[in-house]
């Protein structure tokens, strides 16, 4: 059920009438009974009574529409209309009225334990940031709308943890830790498809807690531990190598010392310790031949 703007009457004016209507209505009622010693009136009473009524019932159709909500006009149960201005406002005392507020909201899910893609257990939360758009959908397609936001935002993001690995383990592969953009935009698009039936928009969805749960905790923190040392290992010794590479090009170039392939080796040898040792080296000073 789509959203149909509709208009509604100024409530001062309305009010005003309703006071001076009442104000009548009394005075006329009380000079038809003879309350100021004069003959009872029946048409007095009868109008009196019929003005009071009508007031009364003018008073029932007055409302006020705060910023940023939306009061849903029904007719004995049939979808009349949305009304979205603010202030002090009247329509027919009959409509049914259905106020819902289309300020921004937020909330933190609890965490939740599932299997990302590679089956390991995890612990996940997340924040969502969302608003309602159409105020007449929110009322009639789902029976409770903030509700119903809850529990698909713990359904869409049990759906997307399970598509991503916790780590990157290849190149250009996303992972829940490494690509949290990617992942919240991955969660926006899946929550949104999920209610955008109820009239809600999602204007934003992150993680806010990534774990593993505590019965594997421990063995993939070392897992990342060895990660880490393999990756840094890679990177020293990749540098080392560039550096007796150019030792060996700058002494052949400037000509300081002429070395066979085995001195080569050898040098290399004693480059490579040196640079990619995790301790300080203790020199042997050579004081003889080199042969």
């Amino acid at each position: 059920m789509k959203e149909n703007p509709i208009h509604s009457l100024p409530g001062i004016p309305f009010l005003l009438g309703v006071l001076a209507a009442s104000a009548v209505a009394a005075w006329l009622f009380l000079t038809g009974v003879g309350a100021g010693g004069g003959e009872p009136s029946p048409v007095k009473i009868l109008s009196g009574v019929l003005l009071g009524t009508i007031a009364f019932l003018s008073l029932i159709g007055l409302y006020t529409v705060q910023p940023n909500q939306a009061a849903v006009i029904s007719l004995f149960g049939k979808y009349v209309g949305t009304v979205k201005e603010n202030g002090l406002r009247w329509n027919n005392p009959f409509f049914g009225k259905k106020k819902i507020s289309q300020r921004i909201r937020n909330f933190e899910s609890g965490k939740l334990k599932v299997n990302e893609l590679d089956g390991s257990p995890i612990e996940i939360a997340s924040v969502i940031v969302w608003q309602v758009v159409d105020a007449s959908e929110a009322v009639y397609n789902v029976d409770d709308y903030e509700s119903f936001v809850h529990i698909q935002a713990e359904s869409a993001l049990r759906a997307m943890a399970t598509s991503y690995p916790y780590d990157q383990h290849e190149d250009g592969q996303l992972a829940l830790r490494s690509h949290a953009n990617e992942v919240g935009a991955h969660l926006k698009q899946e929550l949104q498809e999920r209610l955008a039936d109820a009239g809600i928009e999602v204007l934003d969805a992150r993680i806010s807690h990534l774990a593993y749960a505590p019965e594997i905790a421990q063995a993939m923190l070392q897992r990342q531990q060895a990660n880490a040392i393999i990756a840094a290992r890679t990177r020293i010794v990749a540098g080392a190598v560039g550096m007796v590479e150019m030792a060996l090009a700058e002494l052949q170039k400037n000509g300081v010392v002429q070395l066979d392939e085995e001195r080569k080796a050898q040098m290399v040898s004693n480059l490579l310790v040196v640079l990619c040792g995790e301790r300080s080296t203790q020199p042997i000073v050579n004081t003889g031949s080199l042969y």
